[in-house]
């Protein structure tokens, strides 16, 4: 499919690449922002264009697509996969629905970018690496959106293992802390039903923690054990007990069929250890993200809630020297950080979003594959299985004798 020309009325003569989203919530919100401000930022090879937005609502995604720069509007995503004017799909849905719209727009011939999780199920997810890697051949392209890989203390973080800054890796410690479901009174949103969402904290959390230990490690978690929980199991129905849950009590409320609460242990394939945690239930933490990697000559340490930053603890200088050193990721020589503020001039969250499309946009017009792919995306699918598995499995304690 050749690329579209630049319309007479833009300035930059860069051809556009045309985008059509689905879905229009949180990460609607998020991925619209990426697209909006990566080509007022960074010298991109395509122009980005705000093309369609969809979503079953006419009304409501009218009303986002004039609040987030949208030219048009759908109400079906069949109708958007099948337009010519569209080169790329951007799926921004609950995952129930990731797989279908996923390989509709690969079969049309555009290229992808869908939400983490990448699928509900690992058998969605080879469907989906698979067409991906067919339509790869035919030069359309597709990837998943791991955003905590384009924080630039992360990008950073990465590099410096792959110089080996920390030498050969032992542990890696992760956590991710919510606390938004503490209230039981909180309703049965579609994330706490497991044929919406496949999987609760574990999905929601868990697939980030993974996707990121996994990419600043530089290779894969090879098993797991693990323990899950959901704590409050019964949540007042967001509506009308009409709304179709399978299980529905007389006093309106719904079944919660996924966990609230994820641990487990794993080890990489070089027997490096690993532990993690991803729960919705850590009262007084709302987005709380640390990781932390332990090498034979030093340590990296990423917070979340110190977006900017990067811990690192050199172990090859003197003991009277020893301890962690806070590095200000700002420097223009720093990941993604060319074209943003002078140095001291932090970065948000959202701007994870804007590294996302910028990455995507040059791998488009390079013609390369781009990270983390939708082989990467199964990878993380069949951790987290491996994950529910064994919880399933390790559901009976052991008692401890007095």
């Amino acid at each position: 499919m050749a690329q579209p020309q630049a319309s007479e009325g833009d300035r930059t003569g860069k051809p556009p690449l045309r985008v059509g989203m689905v879905g229009y919530a949180f990460m609607g919100a998020a991925h619209s922002q990426g697209w909006r401000t990566a080509g007022h930022v960074f010298d991109l090879p395509l122009r980005p264009e705000l093309a369609v937005i969809c979503g079953r609502d006419a009304k409501a995604v009218r009303a986002a697509a004039d609040r987030h720069g949208w030219a048009e509007t759908e109400t079906d995503w069949h109708a958007l996969v099948e337009r010519d004017d569209i080169d790329l799909v951007d799926i921004c849905t609950p995952g129930d629905s990731h797989a279908e719209i996923a390989l509709a727009a690969l079969a049309a011939g555009k290229h992808v970018l869908c939400e983490k999780p990448l699928a509900n199920t690992v058998a969605e997810a080879e469907a989906m690496a698979r067409a991906a890697q067919e339509a790869q051949a035919r030069g359309r392209l597709a990837m998943v959106g791991f955003n905590y890989r384009r924080v630039p203390a992360t990008a950073l973080a990465r590099r410096m293992v792959a110089e080996g800054r920390i030498g050969t890796l032992r542990h890696v410690r992760v956590a991710y802390l919510q606390d938004w479901l503490v209230d039981p009174a909180f309703p049965l949103t579609w994330r706490l039903r497991r044929e919406q969402a496949g999987s609760g904290s574990l999905g929601d959390l868990g697939a980030h923690i993974v996707d990121l230990a996994q990419y600043l490690a530089g290779e894969r978690l090879a098993g797991v054990s693990a323990l899950t929980e959901t704590f409050v199991r019964e949540r007042p129905l967001p509506s009308a007990p009409s709304s179709g849950l399978a299980a529905v009590s007389a006093a309106g409320t719904g079944q919660v069929t996924v966990d609230d609460a994820a641990l487990f242990t794993g080890r990489f394939a070089s027997g490096a250890l690993a532990a993690f945690e991803a729960t919705r239930y850590a009262t007084g933490r709302k987005n709380a993200l640390r990781i932390e990697l332990n090498g034979e000559r030093g340590s990296l340490a990423f917070d979340l809630e110190r977006l900017n930053e990067l811990e690192f603890h050199d172990g090859t200088g003197p003991g009277t020297h020893a301890g962690f050193r806070r590095i200000l990721v700002t420097e223009p020589d720093h990941p993604y950080l060319e074209a943003w503020w002078p140095p001291g001039h932090g970065l948000g969250y959202e701007h994870t979003f804007v590294h996302q499309a910028r990455d995507l946009v040059h791998a488009v017009a390079e013609g390369r594959a781009p990270e983390p792919s939708f082989a990467d995306g199964l990878q993380v699918q069949r951790v987290l299985a491996a994950v529910e598995e064994s919880a399933e499995k390790n559901s009976v304690y052991t008692p401890i004798a007095a």
